[in-house]
């Protein structure tokens, strides 16, 4: 059995009550799951605290909590970049009370069509994103799945139903989007 019907199997086991499934589930794709945190962790700063490993482990743990019912593999990704996202945030908002708006988490936005780098903290990404998604919530998604979730494009593309062109111009578009609004809110 090929690891995609493998893995949508399990998906439906899951969802039909046998716990074991989700297990078996978290080994078969915990290397593709390290992976995207380990990418997404590359892109923090050198001394931020959290572990990928914490990062999907923490992550496992809240989506076997959830009520979530996973249609497909695509899915499982998606709702696996949401939830690390979401660990991320809470990391940062801990850090952030701890140090009373001290260090926080940066992450570096590379624009290379406008050959421009942002470092905004996590929260403020956050914060973007949550206003980006207000007008247009696939170019916020897609960003999500790229920054928080590490993922391809071809990857990105099987999540939101879409082409691998159409990611490309998402990203691009929401990259500006993002320059322009950090460049506004540094200015102002």
């Amino acid at each position: 059995m090929t690891e995609e019907l493998e893995i949508t199997s399990l998906l439906e086991a899951w969802r039909s009550g046998d716990k074991q499934a989700l297990d078996q589930l978290f080994s078969l794709v915990y290397a593709s799951l390290k992976d995207i945190a380990d990418r997404h962790m590359r892109k923090e700063r050198s001394d931020h605290t959290l572990q990928a490993t914490v990062l999907i482990n923490e992550a496992y743990m809240q989506m076997i909590n959830s009520d979530i019912s996973f249609n497909d593999q695509a899915h499982f990704r998606g709702v696996a970049a949401r939830v690390m996202r979401n660990v991320l945030i809470d990391h940062a908002r801990a850090k952030r009370s701890q140090k009373r708006g001290g260090d926080l988490g940066r992450v570096t936005l590379v624009d290379n069509q406008m050959g421009a780098e942002l470092s905004p903290d996590v929260m403020d990404l956050d914060d973007a994103l949550k206003k980006l998604a207000e007008f247009d919530e696939r170019k916020a998604k897609t960003i999500e799945l790229s920054f928080f979730g590490g993922l391809t494009y071809d990857e990105i593309a099987e999540v939101l139903g879409v082409s691998a062109a159409t990611v490309d111009r998402e990203l691009r578009m929401g990259k500006a989007w993002l320059t322009r609004e950090f460049t506004e809110n540094a200015q102002a």
